[in-house]
């Protein structure tokens, strides 16, 4: 019989706090906790001991807390509202792909001078302060290996009271490191550079203070492979935050395309999805960001692939209806926001079958709403979480003619 004076958390909200039957959210709760009427947390089979000694004061993870099926629940719920809310109903709502733990390449981190010490890490959960970090359970352990060091070189390069950005991602050579905020000055700073490069295998070492950034160690150019292709990858270009995250979203547009026929990959950047589709097919990719474009054209032309990259704002100037039916298929990956003016002319085209990837299943709902009025259905979705342990999911949706 259940306890008059306690509440049972049901569910985890899209912010991470824990929801009981009443509608009442607390924080750092997990499915079958109990809540007792003075606010005591009574512990449920679904509340696990978090991994990592940072949280949940780290703003890294928000959900920790909850054990492996739970957060795979949460992720497809987080999916299966979005669309609910607009009033889409997908054919089928696949199980989750969920990335391990220690697999992030890409991390955007904040240091700080105090004195003499040095602190880096990620912000605390609502707040300006940073966590300064002993162990990370997200990060792949290459980028994790040069947070203590980064320690040393920071007390040189960073100025009293000023933060700097560490940004670091993996590619094809090492780790590649851009330094935001910093100051080199005198032959002692610019020696602590090139020593730290090479001590620590840099694949690059990138610079901003403030004027733009200058590269100062590379000793061969810096790549990301996409469909086995190497292309030059700029300083901190976008990457999807797992390897396995990218080949699961990357496995279902592949899955959705037609066997022959010109496809297109819209919002392209590098071309994580337009390279993976196969060398056997013409590819039209859009991207609106110049540097990644010349970067994917000539990785392309080196590898003979049948593409074109072209610079064209797909918000401004999105492809119209007449351009879409030359295709077989599109794939598209818009940023958070969404795609608006793209959807809308999807939806007034004739292609049999477009693969939407999105990093928000609120803005893909919106979209989804509107290519369903055109006449499309949702075939399929698969949620992905990427981010393990965040509230952020991301999903590919398949819709047919």
């Amino acid at each position: 019989m259940t306890d008059p004076d306690t509440d049972i958390i049901v569910r985890i909200a899209a912010k991470g706090d824990g929801v009981t039957a009443l509608g009442r959210h607390v924080p750092l709760t997990a499915p079958g906790d109990r809540i007792a009427a003075d606010g005591g947390i009574l512990q449920g089979p679904h509340h696990v001991d978090a991994p990592c000694v940072h949280f949940p004061t780290c703003g890294g993870c928000e959900l920790q807390h909850i054990d492996d099926a739970s957060y795979a629940e949460f992720v497809t719920a987080r999916v299966a509202g979005a669309l609910a809310g607009q009033g889409v109903e997908p054919g089928m709502l696949l199980p989750p792909h969920i990335s391990p733990p220690k697999v992030r390449r890409r991390a955007s981190l904040r240091a700080s001078r105090q004195g003499r010490k040095v602190v880096i890490g990620f912000a605390e959960s609502g707040s300006h302060m940073l966590v300064d970090l002993a162990m990370c359970e997200i990060l792949d352990p290459r980028l994790f290996a040069l947070v203590a060091p980064l320690r040393s070189l920071c007390a040189v390069i960073l100025p009293e009271k000023r933060a700097a950005h560490v940004r670091m991602s993996l590619t094809d050579q090492g780790v590649d490191l851009l330094l935001e905020g910093v100051r080199i000055e005198g032959l002692a700073a610019d020696e602590a550079l090139l020593t730290f490069a090479q001590d620590h295998g840099l694949a690059r070492l990138t610079i901003d203070e403030g004027e733009g950034p200058q590269t100062r160690w590379e000793p061969e150019p810096v790549t990301v492979r996409f469909g086995g292709v190497p292309v030059a990858f700029p300083p901190f270009a976008f990457l999807q935050a797992t390897p396995d995250g990218e080949a699961a979203l990357a496995r279902e547009a592949q899955a959705a395309m037609p066997a022959e026929g010109a496809v297109a990959d819209l919002f392209c950047g590098l071309g994580t999805f337009a390279l993976a589709l196969g060398d056997e097919r013409p590819v039209y990719a859009a991207e609106a960001a110049r540097d990644l474009v010349l970067s994917l054209q000539s990785a392309a032309n080196r590898a003979r692939r049948r593409m074109v990259a072209d610079h064209r704002d797909l918000f401004r100037r999105p492809l119209t209806p007449a351009e879409i039916d030359r295709f077989a298929g599109i794939v598209i990956d818009p940023p958070r926001a969404g795609a608006r003016e793209q959807a809308m002319q999807l939806a007034a085209s004739r292609v049999p079958v477009i693969a939407y990837i999105s990093c928000n299943p609120a803005s893909f709902a919106r979209d989804a709403a509107h290519l369903i009025a055109g006449g499309y259905r949702l075939e399929r979705v698969r949620p992905v979480g990427q981010f393990r342990w965040s509230t952020h999911v991301e999903l590919v949706g398949i819709f047919r003619r």
